[in-house]
């Protein structure tokens, strides 16, 4: 999620900005701010630094050198300034009284004051205390901080027996992204609240997850599933549609739907409602670009879907296989399906 900015103002204590203001390429994250844990920079020093780079005194701005994206940071919004050690580089963390934070790294290791470092735990255990801290869950060990995650960037959440898994919003920008986590959550006798539905319940406060604005336009009960096999309650909103099952639950947005098929099956009484997907939905480590329901409802849904994404049904082409189908029968190791010659593609 890393993008390379140039610096135009940035508030903070004078030594930090004079060694940032010459520093001309900068990487810029934006997470949640974690209280507590960090040196405190004055107010006052940082109007002070302000004055003497003589940059504004309300406003800094980070330009982003690729798309021209502007990040702009209030100068009384600045509560904490620090350094961190990154991947490979250093960074500066700044944190904002409306409990953000704003992570720029690139600078070298002269750069940096070393009394103003936040300190992590290097133990590398992959157990410990759970936090919410405004808008951040972090691990803690030994009263220092493994791994923070912004709840803004987590796109779905769900339980399951002493387990919470979270599901994160796929960045188009970066090789390789962080798509999911489960953390497991121990039940001891002593607790009086259930220690999972607490733990859902402050990640769904401050995720990004898609929620429902007025009432779903409409409900289709008990709908047979091909991929991801299974039978699904589907509510159609506004802007997504959810997929409720016994196991799973997806939250799916209008925008990420491609294409729409409706395909007959090769023994005519079936027909198969195809949705494309981009991005997938996971299952486990299974990825579904592709949503297969079948049923008598097919038509109904068909015509939603064709309305609220404004897209149209692609149908069968005019190929007619020797069996009399519009498919060819296939298969792929124990897999076996169809493949439908259509006017531009298959």
């Amino acid at each position: 999620m890393k993008e390379k900015y140039t610096e135009t103002a940035l508030h903070t204590s004078i030594a930090l900005v004079k060694k940032a203001i010459n520093h001309h390429q900068i990487t810029l994250t934006v997470i949640l701010d974690i209280e507590g844990a960090f040196n405190k920079v004055s107010t006052d020093a940082i109007q002070e630094a302000l004055e003497h780079v003589g940059t504004s005194s309300t406003v800094s701005q980070w330009i982003n050198n690729k798309t021209g994206k502007v990040e702009q940071i209030n100068a009384s919004d600045i509560e904490l300034v620090n350094f961190q050690r990154f991947v490979g580089t250093w960074g500066i963390r700044i944190f904002t009284t409306n409990g953000t934070l704003h992570r720029f790294s690139g600078f070298k290791d002269s750069e940096t004051e070393k009394d103003k470092v936040a300190k992590l735990c290097l133990k590398g255990w992959n157990w410990g205390t759970a936090k919410f801290n405004g808008s951040v869950l972090s691990l803690d060990v030994d009263s220092k901080t493994t791994f923070e995650i912004p709840l803004n960037n987590v796109s779905q959440c769900n339980t399951g027996k002493n387990e919470v898994t979270l599901e994160f919003h796929h960045n188009d920008d970066a090789a390789v992204n962080l798509m999911e986590m489960r953390f497991h959550i121990p039940i001891t006798e002593t607790t009086e609240d259930d220690p999972v539905e607490s733990f859902y319940n402050n990640v769904i406060d401050k995720a990004s997850v898609l929620s429902a604005s007025g009432e779903e336009i409409a409900i289709f009960k008990e709908v047979y599933c091909l991929t991801p096999r299974g039978r699904y309650d589907i509510k159609i909103f506004q802007t997504f549609f959810q997929l409720h099952g016994k196991t799973f639950d997806y939250k799916i947005p209008m925008s990420t739907v491609l294409r729409l098929f409706l395909l007959p099956h090769k023994d005519g009484r079936q027909m198969f409602f195809v949705l494309s997907l981009d991005p997938p939905i996971k299952q486990g480590q299974t990825r579904y670009h592709f949503l297969e329901l079948s049923g008598p409802v097919y038509e109904v849904m068909g015509k939603i879907m064709k309305v609220l994404i404004n897209r149209k049904i692609t149908g069968p082409g005019n190929f007619i296989g020797h069996s009399g189908a519009p498919a060819v029968s296939c298969s792929f190791k124990a897999a076996a399906g169809y493949i439908y010659p259509l006017e531009r593609g298959f």
